[in-house]
Order: C-alpha cells, then sequence, then structure tokens
C-alpha cells in the first residue's frame, strides 16, 4: 500500500506547526526525496515556502563547476588542497571549468529545491564564483548584500542580526552551514580556494568552509531549542541561528577538533591546526596576534 502524496498545503500546514510566519526569515537546507512523493514536485515546496516564510535563504554553490586546484608551487598553511603540477596543467583545468554566470545550475548535492528557485521563481543571487546563495522575500537584497569575495558566509551572518531560523527538510546537520560560520569565528574552516569567476580568468577565494561529516554531533546539544514535525516522511527541523552558533562556540572553546573526525589524511586536520595557531595567536585574526599587533603599533608612536 502506497502512501498519501504529500501536496503543497500539507507542507505548509507542517511549516506554521513549526511556528513559521511571513515575518520568519530562514535558511534551507533540504531533500525533495525525504517527503516521499509529493504533489508537484520541488514547486509544490517552494509554494509552501514562499507562502509560509517572509524571507528566504538557500546554498546556491557552484564549487562542482567553477573550481580548480590551487596555482603551480601556490602553498598557504593547513590550507589541505593540492597544487596544479605545472601551469600547463592548471591552464587545462581553467580551461574545462566553468566559469560563474547567473544561471549557471546549483550544485545537485544541495537539492533540486533551491534549484527550482534559481530556474523558476523571482530571486536574488550573489555572485561569488565559488559559494554563491539564492534569496527571496523582504530580506532578500540585504541578506545577499551582506555577502563579500573575502567573506562568503556574510548572508548567515546576516541572518542572524535579523533573528533568523535554520530550517531543515529531511536532511541532517552535515548541511547545516551555519556551523560553519560558528567556526569561522573561532579561526577554523578559512581555507583558500580557487575557481573561474569569468572566462580566461582565476581567482583565489578565501574564507571558504571545511568539512562538515561529522556536524551531526551537534544535535544532542541543540535538541532543546530545536522544533521538529513530521510532514510525510520528512522531519522538518527548525533552529535559531543564534543557538547554533553559541553551541558551535561553546564546543570548539571545549575542544579546538568538536564536530571534525579524527582522520589526519582529511580536511578536518587542517582545521584543527587552524584552531590550535588561533588560538596561539599565529594567525592574524587571532585575538591575540591582534593584541600583538596593538602593542607593536604603540610602540612605534
Amino acid at each position: 500500500m502506497h502512501s498519501a502524496a504529500v501536496t503543497a498545503r500539507d507542507i505548509r500546514a507542517g511549516l506554521e506547526q513549526l511556528g513559521l510566519t511571513r515575518t520568519s526569515a530562514v535558511i534551507v537546507h533540504s531533500s525533495l526525496s525525504s517527503f516521499g512523493h509529493v504533489d508537484g514536485g520541488a514547486d509544490a515546496v517552494v509554494d509552501a515556502l514562499l507562502a509560509t516564510c517572509g524571507t528566504l535563504l538557500f546554498p546556491g554553490a557552484t564549487s562542482h563547476a567553477t573550481r580548480l586546484p590551487a596555482p603551480p608551487q601556490v602553498v598557504r598553511e593547513n590550507n589541505a588542497i593540492a597544487c596544479a603540477p605545472d601551469w600547463a596543467s592548471f591552464d587545462a583545468a581553467l580551461s574545462k571549468a566553468a566559469h560563474f554566470h547567473q544561471d549557471l545550475p546549483v550544485n545537485r548535492n544541495l537539492g533540486l529545491i533551491p534549484e527550482t528557485v534559481r530556474r523558476d521563481r523571482q530571486h536574488v543571487r550573489s555572485s561569488h564564483p565559488y559559494f554563491s546563495y539564492i534569496a527571496t522575500g523582504a530580506g532578500a537584497d540585504d541578506l545577499i548584500a551582506a555577502q563579500r569575495l573575502d567573506w562568503p558566509l556574510g548572508p548567515i551572518e546576516a541572518l542572524w542580526q535579523r533573528g533568523g531560523h535554520v530550517l531543515q527538510l529531511g536532511v541532517s546537520h552535515a548541511t547545516n552551514t551555519t556551523i560553519h560560520l560558528g567556526e569561522q569565528q573561532l579561526g577554523r574552516g578559512r581555507f583558500y580556494r580557487y575557481a573561474k569567476p569569468a572566462p580566461g580568468v582565476w581567482m583565489e577565494l578565501p574564507n571558504i568552509p571545511g568539512a562538515s561529516h561529522r556536524f551531526d554531533t551537534i544535535e544532542p546539544h541543540l535538541r532543546s531549542s530545536t522544533r521538529q514535525v513530521t510532514i510525510g516522511a520528512c522531519t522538518a527541523s527548525l533552529t535559531p541561528v543564534a543557538e547554533v552558533l553559541t553551541v558551535t562556540r561553546h564546543l570548539i572553546e571545549a575542544s579546538p577538533s568538536a564536530l571534525l573526525c579524527d582522520d589526519r589524511t582529511c580536511q578536518c586536520f587542517a582545521e584543527v591546526q587552524q584552531r590550535l595557531r588561533y588560538i596561539a595567536g599565529l594567525d592574524e585574526r587571532s585575538p591575540a596576534a591582534t593584541t600583538r599587533y596593538d602593542e607593536a603599533a604603540a610602540s612605534r608612536r
């Protein structure tokens, strides 16, 4: 016996049960297949989201198409990326990669729902060639404007300042990009990556997040501040951005390796080293490094 199809009305009712209203601002991480059969497919989910929430933010990353290896001999400490062996190899990769443009499809790993918004709904999209975002609704322009090439997680920071939430539709915290913002605020998960922003052009991009495959270990710590409902076969969860950032900070301050794996060949190992340098004041963004800079500046006056 087949389960009844999930409708846009069912999804809207579930979102309202979570407490979402036309004043709500959320970042959406989603899996269409998690609902079971949806009458109307991704369009129905998008319709329900647009009818329920005031501002929606979606990941729109295109790194699958635009990314490049590091150029030859461009080595940054604890950066966990291979360099092209020579410029001929790098130029070949540059030629093969897609350049970023507003109509470039969203990475399939992010699901069909954000791609449906990009393709079929009015939206604004940032122009970051590796880590773009898509937004709709009343606060869309403000969220997208918060992203810079050197601060790709700016839209989440702006969502935090608006009192926003993380909405997870059938996905785990492994997709929860807000955790990346929390770790970057503590000097961790800040990688340099390379992408093709225009034909024949390559660019170095700082502060690209790292691995997230162990982010699920945050779930017990967020349980008390997370609302959940079931929509069809989908578990829908809503957590305040502020709470995700607070818990992430507490966990990482207690342990530099929190939410990461212990495989020394994984990006996770480089992230731990970044955090240790930050604590020691060896990272220029760390409080200790800033203090030393201020003291040095004062001595020259």
